[in-house]
Protein backbone atom coordinates (compact mmCIF):
# COMPACT_ATOMS: atom_id res chain seq x y z
CA UNK A 1 0.00 0.00 0.00
CA UNK A 2 1.22 3.23 -1.10
CA UNK A 3 1.82 5.91 1.84
CA UNK A 4 1.35 9.58 1.93
CA UNK A 5 4.50 10.58 4.09
CA UNK A 6 4.44 14.20 6.37
CA UNK A 7 6.67 16.38 8.45
CA UNK A 8 4.93 16.98 11.22
CA UNK A 9 7.66 18.79 12.58
CA UNK A 10 11.17 19.69 11.64
CA UNK A 11 12.34 22.92 13.55
CA UNK A 12 15.77 24.20 15.99
CA UNK A 13 13.73 25.93 19.30
CA UNK A 14 15.21 27.57 22.65
CA UNK A 15 12.00 25.93 24.84
CA UNK A 16 12.29 22.43 26.31
CA UNK A 17 11.28 19.56 24.03
CA UNK A 18 8.91 16.57 24.91
CA UNK A 19 9.13 13.30 23.00
CA UNK A 20 5.36 12.38 23.37
CA UNK A 21 4.55 15.55 21.78
CA UNK A 22 6.59 14.12 18.88
CA UNK A 23 5.60 10.63 19.35
CA UNK A 24 1.50 12.16 18.72
CA UNK A 25 2.44 14.67 15.92
CA UNK A 26 3.75 11.27 13.94
CA UNK A 27 0.60 8.72 15.55
CA UNK A 28 -1.37 7.29 12.36
CA UNK A 29 -4.01 5.11 12.61
CA UNK A 30 -2.23 2.81 9.44
CA UNK A 31 1.19 2.83 11.94
CA UNK A 32 1.96 -0.47 13.77
CA UNK A 33 5.36 1.28 14.59
CA UNK A 34 5.96 4.29 16.27
CA UNK A 35 9.82 4.87 17.11
CA UNK A 36 11.14 7.53 19.10
CA UNK A 37 14.61 8.74 20.63
CA UNK A 38 15.70 11.46 23.12
CA UNK A 39 19.31 13.18 23.24
CA UNK A 40 19.36 13.82 26.79
CA UNK A 41 22.25 15.98 28.49
CA UNK A 42 24.58 13.27 30.34
CA UNK A 43 26.66 14.07 33.39
CA UNK A 44 29.60 13.25 32.18
CA UNK A 45 32.20 13.42 28.88
CA UNK A 46 35.70 12.09 27.93
CA UNK A 47 35.97 11.15 32.34
CA UNK A 48 34.63 14.87 33.21
CA UNK A 49 31.58 15.51 34.73
CA UNK A 50 29.39 17.46 32.97
CA UNK A 51 27.26 20.39 34.34
CA UNK A 52 25.08 21.81 31.64
CA UNK A 53 25.54 22.45 27.51
CA UNK A 54 24.76 25.32 25.83
CA UNK A 55 23.82 24.88 21.89
CA UNK A 56 24.29 27.64 19.17
CA UNK A 57 22.83 26.91 16.21
CA UNK A 58 23.18 28.58 12.21
CA UNK A 59 20.68 30.44 10.81
CA UNK A 60 20.65 27.78 8.60
CA UNK A 61 20.14 25.52 10.94
CA UNK A 62 16.32 25.28 10.63
CA UNK A 63 16.21 24.89 7.02
CA UNK A 64 18.71 21.52 6.97
CA UNK A 65 16.75 20.29 9.64
CA UNK A 66 13.79 20.12 7.46
CA UNK A 67 16.06 18.86 4.68
CA UNK A 68 16.51 15.53 6.24
CA UNK A 69 13.16 15.40 8.00
CA UNK A 70 12.08 15.48 4.42
CA UNK A 71 14.36 12.93 3.05
CA UNK A 72 13.84 10.30 6.17
CA UNK A 73 9.53 10.95 4.95
CA UNK A 74 10.19 9.90 1.85
CA UNK A 75 12.07 6.56 2.89
CA UNK A 76 9.42 3.69 1.91
CA UNK A 77 6.91 2.73 4.63
CA UNK A 78 6.95 5.83 6.26
CA UNK A 79 4.36 7.61 7.55
CA UNK A 80 5.36 10.43 9.28
CA UNK A 81 8.82 12.13 11.19
CA UNK A 82 8.66 14.61 13.60
CA UNK A 83 12.12 16.12 14.82
CA UNK A 84 13.65 19.18 17.23
CA UNK A 85 16.95 20.31 18.26
CA UNK A 86 16.96 22.26 21.15
CA UNK A 87 19.73 25.63 21.69
CA UNK A 88 20.18 27.80 24.38
CA UNK A 89 21.47 26.05 28.01
CA UNK A 90 20.75 22.81 28.67
CA UNK A 91 21.41 20.90 32.29
CA UNK A 92 21.61 17.72 33.03
CA UNK A 93 18.31 15.75 32.31
CA UNK A 94 16.98 17.99 29.63
CA UNK A 95 15.99 16.81 26.36
CA UNK A 96 18.35 18.68 23.21
CA UNK A 97 16.89 16.30 20.73
CA UNK A 98 13.66 14.86 20.09
CA UNK A 99 12.42 12.83 17.31
CA UNK A 100 10.04 10.26 16.42
CA UNK A 101 8.71 8.44 13.25
CA UNK A 102 5.73 6.37 12.35
CA UNK A 103 5.81 3.63 10.10
CA UNK A 104 3.03 0.06 9.37
CA UNK A 105 6.56 -2.00 10.54
CA UNK A 106 9.23 -1.34 13.10
CA UNK A 107 12.05 -2.46 10.96
CA UNK A 108 11.21 0.80 9.08
CA UNK A 109 10.33 2.50 12.10
CA UNK A 110 13.81 2.08 14.11
CA UNK A 111 15.68 2.35 10.11
CA UNK A 112 14.45 5.69 9.74
CA UNK A 113 14.50 6.85 13.06
CA UNK A 114 17.86 6.28 13.60
CA UNK A 115 18.93 7.43 10.29
CA UNK A 116 17.14 10.49 11.06
CA UNK A 117 19.36 10.70 14.49
CA UNK A 118 22.35 10.50 12.78
CA UNK A 119 21.58 12.69 9.79
CA UNK A 120 20.65 15.10 12.26
CA UNK A 121 23.66 15.10 14.22
CA UNK A 122 26.35 14.82 11.13
CA UNK A 123 24.76 17.49 8.83
CA UNK A 124 23.09 20.55 11.51
CA UNK A 125 25.05 23.65 11.57
CA UNK A 126 24.58 24.01 15.17
CA UNK A 127 27.75 24.15 17.85
CA UNK A 128 28.18 22.40 21.50
CA UNK A 129 29.77 24.35 24.60
CA UNK A 130 30.19 21.74 27.43
CA UNK A 131 30.42 23.12 31.01
CA UNK A 132 32.75 20.98 33.08
CA UNK A 133 31.93 20.59 36.99
CA UNK A 134 35.19 22.17 37.20
CA UNK A 135 34.68 25.30 35.60
CA UNK A 136 36.17 24.54 32.49
CA UNK A 137 34.16 24.72 29.30
CA UNK A 138 34.97 23.55 25.65
CA UNK A 139 33.38 24.11 22.54
CA UNK A 140 32.11 21.32 20.26
CA UNK A 141 32.58 21.48 16.33
CA UNK A 142 29.11 20.81 14.15
CA UNK A 143 29.59 19.72 10.52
Amino acid sequence: MQVQSSVARAVVVDAALSVAEHEALVSNPGAGAVVSFAGVVRDHDGGRGVEALEYVGHPTAVQIVAEVAAEIAALDGIYAVAVSHRIGKLTVGDVALACAVSSAHRREAFEACARLVDEVKHRLPIWKRQLFSDGTDEWVDCP
